[in-house]
């Protein structure tokens, strides 16, 4: 892991604290905000959705998944899968539809998945429940033209895992199409000496086998391109880590876009995706294609 010379141990702490980088709320008040925003998002998502809720993928009590369909579906439609942040152990797949409205209005479906969080859930499993969520949805749902995966945070780092599965291992192979990382983690040995990893109690060993940025690998000819994002006012550790893994995944051969986005702090980049006229939105409706 590589950082500045001489960065104390509470630098660290503050460079992983996204809450202390907003220039928007302070950092006792952002954290709620952005839970409420979400929440009441999701609300909206779900009186305004044809859903199925709280369906198993799994015999767990957190592998279940929020389906929203598109409100004029064709035979087939695409769908774009949503994985929650939290930094891996708080926020759910209930607060997980409020991206679901601009794109449910133009025939694409949202899965919001759930999985285990700490300090139940630890960090192989929740690295495997993602990857089997998407071989639920390959197996059980025909009506699927492509999976587009999105994650904010923690669900980036998410996401970002399963560009490195061996499918080989699972039934099933889900057709991805594209992946949007939203603010990510890549690298998860530096969180081994902050206030993140109490919950996690992750080794070295843990972290390093599931640090997306250490298992790259080289792209297949169909491979997913891959959009990444990371805000203006995320803090200099969130910013160097999009850097750097954009940069491995395009020295691997992946196709990958990095978008730094001006005027948006960790939490409002990802919460403006219930807005059409937000960029974020717009990019990611031109790479899930309609009907």
């Amino acid at each position: 892991y590589r950082r500045s010379p001489g960065a104390s141990p509470q630098a660290l702490e503050d460079h992983y604290s996204p809450s202390r980088w907003s220039p928007r709320l302070d950092r006792d008040t952002i954290i709620d905000a952005h839970m409420a925003v979400t929440a009441a998002g999701t609300e909206r998502a779900r009186a305004g959705a044809r859903t199925l809720l709280h369906v198993p993928y799994g015999n767990g009590d957190g592998e279940k998944l929020d389906i929203y369909f598109p409100t004029d579906p064709s035979e087939t439609f695409p769908v774009l899968v949503y994985i929650h942040g939290g930094y891996w152990q708080s926020l759910s797949k209930d607060d997980s539809g409020f991206a679901a409205p601009p794109l449910v209005s133009q025939g694409v479906a949202v899965v919001a998945v759930g999985y285990d969080i700490a300090p139940k859930g630890h960090m192989d499993a929740m690295v495997l429940q993602v990857r089997r969520s998407l071989v639920f949805l390959a197996e059980r749902c025909i009506s699927i033209r492509g999976i587009y995966l999105c994650g904010h945070s923690a669900g980036a780092h998410l996401a970002a895992m399963v560009l490195s599965t061996d499918w080989t291992e699972f039934r099933a192979v889900p057709d991805i199409k594209g992946v949007v990382l939203v603010s990510g983690v890549y690298d998860l040995e530096p969180i081994l000496h902050t206030y993140v990893n109490d919950a996690l109690r992750m080794s070295r060993e843990v972290a390093q086998r599931n640090s997306p940025l250490r298992h790259v690998p080289p792209a297949v000819p169909a491979a997913c391109e891959v959009l990444m994002a990371v805000a203006q006012h995320d803090s200099p550790e969130f910013r160097r880590q999009s850097r750097e893994y954009s940069q491995a995944l395009r020295a691997a051969g992946w196709s990958v876009s990095l978008l730094d986005l001006a005027g948006v702090d960790h939490f409002d980049i990802i919460e403006k995706l219930s807005e059409n006229s937000y960029v974020l939105t717009q990019v990611r409706g031109r790479a899930v294609p309609r009907q």
